[in-house]
């Protein structure tokens, strides 16, 4: 006959836990006060105010009765809301908005495109003078536009992607620059995103036979959409407000948005009111990527700033 017997469990006899340090007291003048609050709140408004100033300009008199604009009344509110200044200038920026948009979305996806591809290679692989070709693109980010537009000029001529003696007036050699143009800028981009990929993640698919191609195709892009995000806006915005490539490259019939704004604010009677309309809606497509692609921009910004 076997008897149970009661297991009895020893009572913990370790030592008692340590009491915490003592916190240091913070200094009475890095205390926050209510005083130190309301000024600080106080000035980011004023500022925020006095930046908005051209903006409030810019709404209010888009919206006025063209008889009710004027220099001397410009800060008063409209008497009365009215679209004539969007009627009025929309015709003289339709076919700018049609070749600024098909200027500006191509250039801004290959970009992006062969910037990640860089990017990627770049970072994670390593190759004979790896560390001389990259610091070579990122020096074409300090080339100015005045300092190669008649080697450009010349070399698209020569070519025929120049105004007439392009099928598309110019818009698809003035696409070329702005591609060109943005790969160092996105390079940067998406080499400090794929900074902080992880490598065991790139041998694990090396393992299971993915070439760097394969690899780049089905991992490497689908986990950049805050780097895209960065460098679609970037390239968006610098291809859409682009003037001097545009005056330069394009014909009168591909000549882009920029150009025909200047046209409507740039004659000896300027209508204030279709020149506020017009810079408006040019304004939006730029406002409506950023509004879109917004809440990625600050996290592809500092992706990889603490890492390497």
């Amino acid at each position: 006959m076997v008897r149970a017997t009661a297991v009895v469990p020893r009572q913990n006899m370790a030592s008692p836990p340590l009491p915490p340090p003592p916190v240091a007291e913070t200094p009475r003048w890095q205390r926050p006060s209510r005083a130190r609050t309301v000024a600080r709140y106080v000035v980011l408004w004023a500022l925020a105010a006095f930046f908005l100033m051209p903006v409030y300009v810019l709404v209010v008199t888009s919206f006025k009765n063209p008889a009710d604009v004027s220099v001397t009344r410009i800060w008063e509110l409209p008497t009365s809301f009215s679209f004539a200044n969007f009627g009025a200038v929309l015709p003289k920026l339709s076919s700018g908005f049609r070749n600024s948009l098909a200027l500006s979305i191509p250039a801004s996806l290959i970009s992006a495109l062969l910037g990640c591809a860089n990017g990627f290679v770049l970072s994670k692989f390593r190759f004979p003078l790896s560390n001389v070709v990259f610091p070579l693109i990122l020096f074409g980010i300090f080339v100015p536009y005045q300092a190669v537009i008649i080697p450009v000029s010349q070399t698209m001529t020569a070519v025929g992607l120049r105004g007439a003696g392009d099928a598309t007036g110019g818009l698809l050699g003035l696409m070329l620059i702005h591609i060109i143009y943005g790969l160092p800028i996105t390079t940067l981009i998406f080499r400090n995103h794929f900074i902080s990929l992880p490598d065991p993640l790139l041998e694990s698919a090396r393992l299971d036979g993915a070439g760097v191609l394969r690899t780049w195709v089905d991992l490497a892009v689908p986990l950049s959409k805050p780097a895209f995000a960065v460098a679609v806006i970037w390239q968006f915005t610098s291809s859409w407000n682009d003037f001097m490539f545009g005056a330069m490259m394009t014909s009168r019939d591909s000549w882009p948005v920029t150009i025909a704004l200047n046209n409507v604010a740039g004659g000896q009677s300027v209508p204030f009111g279709q020149a506020m309309a017009g810079a408006l809606l040019v304004s939006l497509p730029t406002l409506a990527i950023y509004v879109l692609l917004g809440r990625f921009f600050m996290r592809g910004l500092l992706a990889g700033t603490l890492q390497e």
